[in-house]
């Protein structure tokens, strides 16, 4: 194998594991005899082709292992869509830092970086090892059974979905509703995650509603009827994504402007919340509350869960493995298996090709046919990701 140096970056939204991955990259590169040096990329790709880069060889331990539990994007993150105008500037700077292997932590478009980037230098002739590292709360990325991240985000949801539920039935009699919004534009997992808040039949979340399936508001207003009379409230969990049948985001605002023109949300995905807190009070006549998280859940440390880091740690590990082995234009991939009614996962690989810039969807069996709630399909999955919950305490039901 070639001997030279090697370049990490991070992309895309954080996470509360994002780090851990970085620090398993660092860690693994001290012991690879064919990588020099590790530099890190300032703010992505965007820093890379400024040369913005940090000497990561030079951290001591302490960082690297304080890196495991630290939440966000140490390295600073981008949004930068590789242009083709940008290939011959990202070669000439792999050249000047002599940088043969090529990390990149992140989601569907961040693979997509990776794999452009790699066949880039292989046209050029030019040998350079890229594998990628997932990441995303989404939990939207082809390949591998889960993402880094998204346990931890995922607890996150359903710890507030519980607690928020506890508040809002002892609160009942001032309002009927709580309306929890989730991050997930394409894919309904974070969602439908937060039914591990549930133990008894009135707990918390009674409907969840992801992006696969259209948004039907007539449909929602009895179904939250029946909860409402049934438990004299109800919770509800709306992914961002959702769309009506005609495609227009739920999102978008129902209020006309004096043209007579719908006006858009100026909060954008968090607009969801807001709309079907609208609709439930203008339909239903009541009060209630909505809660939207965005961002907290993808920097919430204390909430994250220790197999979550341990396996992002792993991932960046395998990473400097592979490349370090010969293997490229690969994704670490981690691998559910179950034997004996115990599930176990493992690391693996999936071509980056069939990675890039692709949602991964829930399966449509993961959802109710009703559309609003999740099966017990979905449960199996989550489960072993997620630690159980605690358990609150009620009142017993005896009366003076």
């Amino acid at each position: 194998m070639i001997k030279g140096n090697a370049v990490v970056g991070q992309s895309g939204g954080p996470t509360s594991v994002i780090n851990s991955s970085l620090a398993g990259v660092m860690s693994a590169v001290k012991n690879t005899a064919n990588i020099e040096t590790l530099y890190g990329m300032h703010f992505g790709i965007e820093g890379f082709m400024k040369e913005d880069l940090w000497d990561l060889s030079a951290q001591s331990d302490s960082v690297i292992d304080g890196l495991r539990q630290t939440p966000s994007s140490a390295l600073g993150s981008s949004r930068h869509k590789v242009q083709e105008s940008d290939f011959p500037r990202i070669l000439e700077v792999f050249k000047k830092f002599n940088i043969r292997y090529f990390f990149l932590i992140g989601g569907n478009d961040t693979m997509d970086t990776i794999h452009r980037v790699e066949e880039y230098c292989s046209r050029e002739g030019y040998e350079l090892y890229g594998v990628g590292i997932p990441k995303t709360v989404d939990n939207d990325l082809y390949g591998t059974d889960h993402t880094p991240g998204f346990a931890s985000a995922a607890r996150y949801n359903a710890l507030s979905v519980q607690q928020a539920g506890a508040l809002a039935r002892d609160m009942k009699k001032v309002d009927q509703f709580v309306v929890y919004q989730t991050i997930g534009r394409d894919a309904g997992w974070l969602a439908a995650a937060t039914v591990l808040a549930k133990k008894q039949e009135d707990d918390a979340p009674h409907l969840i509603y992801c992006p696969e399936r259209v948004f039907d508001a007539d449909k929602f207003i009895e179904d939250a009827g029946k909860c409402i009379d049934k438990y004299g409230w109800v919770s509800v969990v709306v992914s961002e994504g959702l769309k009506y049948a005609d495609g227009t985001p739920v999102s978008a605002s129902q209020d006309a402007d004096k043209f007579g023109n719908t006006e858009f949300g100026a909060m954008g995905g968090a607009s969801v919340g807001l709309n079907v807190h609208k609709l439930l009070s203008n339909k239903l006549g009541l009060r209630g509350e909505f809660q939207i998280t965005e961002s907290l859940i993808m920097s919430a440390i204390d909430r994250a869960i220790p197999e979550d880091l341990q396996r992002a740690f792993d991932c960046g590990v395998k990473a400097v493995e592979l490349a370090a082995a010969g293997t490229s234009a690969v994704m670490v991939t981690i691998e559910r298996e179950e034997k004996e009614g115990k599930v176990s996962f493992q690391y693996g690989t999936a071509p980056l090709s069939s990675v890039a810039v692709r949602a991964k969807s829930m399966p449509e069996d993961y959802i109710n046919e009703e559309g609003n709630f999740v099966t017990d399909k979905f449960l199996d999955y989550i489960k072993p990701l997620i630690p159980e919950l605690p358990a609150f305490t009620r009142l017993e039901d005896k009366f003076a």
